[in-house]
């Protein structure tokens, strides 16, 4: 559980179990861990006495405040049903709740080349305000290699700020993703010149720590990986100062960078005259996805597909079909 906060409510037991399970199964959970202490606050400040949780005591769990939007709503109360689901399987009388909000699903950003360039342009021109802080100034270094890996190799956030230096090979420029969505490994090749910079901020970091680190991007704790909160603050902080920012109505996020990276490999794959049937199969592994369907899906949202798709396409329905949302 988090160091910062132990739950102390009547249903703390339940809480530390259900999270011990979710990471014995390999899940990370560490943001619904955080909904899980919120809702531990929740139960202390309402006096809840007994494991049987009714649906009366949930209402204002269930409600929505004037600063949250939809999608975290919804994943602050499947977090909590998930947690009456495990205590109603230890034999607890509770409440389940199934009136989740619906919401729409957001729209990836596909970031347009200027875009990227000027993302890029703000985090290697950033500098800690601290600069004599060493491990601050060693966390500017790391963002400007990790941004591009998770968009080079098209990784989750996580994969990428919580890779371990044993799975960088930066000799054969591999990288061997563990436990990823789904819980399974792969491999991603990386390209010759994000290889070349791993290898220099490799030895970079070497240097600065004085010793072969754990983790290829420590936390401010050494000791630690970066947390994806962690990734998504610099990324919005970087995004806002880019000349794009104020004029954008659909403010990008690290997971974007994975969209582009997809939108862009496949589009080009269909410039070339490549048969994009045989292609998706080998994209649809190197994603980590469980089915061509997941990439049909991430191919499907972008606007940006349309533009090639509608010139060149000729099977659309057959290559792209539609599909449900899985990520």
């Amino acid at each position: 559980m988090s160091e910062a906060y132990k739950p102390a409510s009547i249903l703390a037991p339940h809480i530390a179990g259900f999270v011990s399970e979710k990471r014995a199964l390999g899940y990370d959970y560490h943001s619904e861990e955080l909904i899980l202490l919120r809702f531990d606050r929740y139960c202390l400040e309402r006096s809840l006495d007994t494991e049987s949780v009714i649906r009366d005591f949930l209402s204002g769990w269930m409600e929505r405040s004037d600063t949250e939007g939809l999608f975290n709503q919804g994943k602050r109360i499947s977090a909590v049903r998930q947690l009456l689901i495990y205590m109603a399987s230890l034999g607890i009388q509770v409440y389940i709740p199934h009136d989740f909000c619906h919401f729409e699903k957001k729209s990836p950003h596909i970031l347009a080349q200027k875009e990227l360039d000027a993302f890029f342009f703000e985090i290697d021109v950033y500098v800690p305000r601290q600069v004599s802080n060493r491990n601050l100034l060693r966390l500017s270094n790391e963002y400007k290699v990790l941004f591009r890996m998770i968009y080079g190799c098209g990784l989750r956030n996580s994969e990428g700020a919580g890779i371990a230096v044993s799975d960088v090979d930066m000799e054969a420029g591999i990288l061997t993703i563990r436990n990823a969505k789904g819980q399974k490994d792969r491999l991603v090749y990386m390209s010759d010149d994000l290889r070349e910079l791993c290898k220099k901020y490799f030895q970079y970091l070497c240097d600065e720590s004085g010793m072969v680190p754990e983790w290829f991007f420590p936390a401010l704790d050494p000791s630690r990986p970066l947390k994806n909160t962690t990734v998504d603050r610099r990324f919005a902080l970087t995004w806002a100062k880019t000349g794009y920012a104020a004029s954008c109505n659909d403010k990008p996020v690290v997971h974007d960078l994975r969209f582009t990276f997809v939108t862009k490999r496949i589009n080009r794959w269909i410039e070339e005259g490549k048969d994009i049937k045989v292609m998706l199969p080998y994209l649809a592994r190197f994603l980590g996805h469980k089915s061509i369907s997941e990439t049909h899906y991430y191919y499907h949202l972008t606007l940006d597909a349309a533009r090639i798709i509608k010139s060149r396409d000729s099977i659309g329905p057959t290559v792209i079909p539609e599909v449900v949302s899985y990520e």
